[in-house]
């Protein structure tokens, strides 16, 4: 085949094209830092990267339902901490109600008023809420347990509300408490209505009891925290690794990326002294 002047040219402009789009994708990837920038350079890696950057996405809604969690129980066990403190006080009150020798009606009834207002605290304990959800109220969070004249006992409000913490996992986020409200709230009402027929004496097994309760859905509550820490740590670990993997797939070698474009520049510069050379005779350079 016989080689034309033509052929050579238009070979070493295809060359130096070619050149000079190695080139320019090797510069894009050190101004990006990433191995492609659009689908087309490699689909692969492109799916790769979708695949991982759904997998940090999920972690971080996770991540952001856990603190949901925390709310929830961490006001859980703060309101419940309150109402042990109210019951603490009213043993204490109680204790010196049942003393009969050293109690004057004016002192029983400073007690009274005392548990009439330690009442009042309960109804709003009762009523706390984490943003405009109402945490002891079961599945009706837009309601509040105590209504303003007692407390919602139907089927609902003693359901479990439940948050999504990883792939088919769920931890229990409020405590059914309602009952356990209503009957210190019984309790405190039978005292402003017997007055000083009320059996002091009786009332402290009764506060006992109630006692126990609270201690029990605290340790409850912190249970179901250390759990909620747990996987925390693994949503952490799992968020870990799936940057790492994405990073992996798509994030360039500066060293190698660098060496390369350096080795494409050596030969670009060759190859434009060999094409000076080839295109450098003309039909005036023979007639001189």
């Amino acid at each position: 085949m016989r080689v034309t002047q033509s052929m050579l040219s238009n070979n070493m402009l295809r060359n130096l094209s070619t050149s000079y789009n190695k080139m320019g994708k090797l510069q894009e990837q050190l101004n990006t830092g990433k191995k492609v920038s659009r689908p087309s350079d490699d689909p692969v890696v492109v799916m790769k990267s979708l695949g991982y950057g759904m997998t940090v996405d999920k972690v971080a809604q996770y991540q952001k339902n856990l603190g949901e969690v925390n709310n929830w129980l961490d006001s859980s066990d703060d309101a419940l901490d309150g109402v042990g403190q109210v019951l603490h006080r009213a043993k204490e009150l109680a204790t010196n109600a049942a003393n009969t020798g050293a109690m004057t009606p004016e002192d029983r009834d400073k007690i009274k008023i005392e548990l009439e207002q330690m009442q009042k605290q309960l109804q709003d304990l009762a009523n706390t809420k984490v943003g405009d959800k109402y945490i002891f109220s079961g599945t009706m969070t837009d309601k509040p347990l105590f209504n303003g004249t007692d407390y919602e006992t139907g089927d609902a409000y003693q359901k479990n509300v439940e948050i999504e913490v990883f792939d088919g996992v769920n931890l229990r986020v409020n405590t059914v408490a309602g009952e356990m409200f209503k009957e210190i709230d019984d309790l405190f009402e039978q005292i402003k209505t017997e007055g000083e027929n009320f059996d002091f004496g009786g009332a402290l097994t009764s506060i006992e009891g109630q006692l126990d309760k609270v201690l029990t859905n605290r340790a409850d509550i912190g249970a179901r925290s250390n759990r909620a820490e747990l996987m925390d740590n693994r949503l952490q670990m799992q968020e870990g690794a799936a940057k790492k993997q994405r990073s992996e797939n798509e994030d360039i070698d500066y060293e190698v990326v660098i060496t390369e474009l350096i080795t494409s520049e050596s030969i670009h510069r060759a190859a434009l002294s060999v094409g000076a050379r080839i295109i450098q005779p003309s039909l005036v350079d023979f007639l001189r």
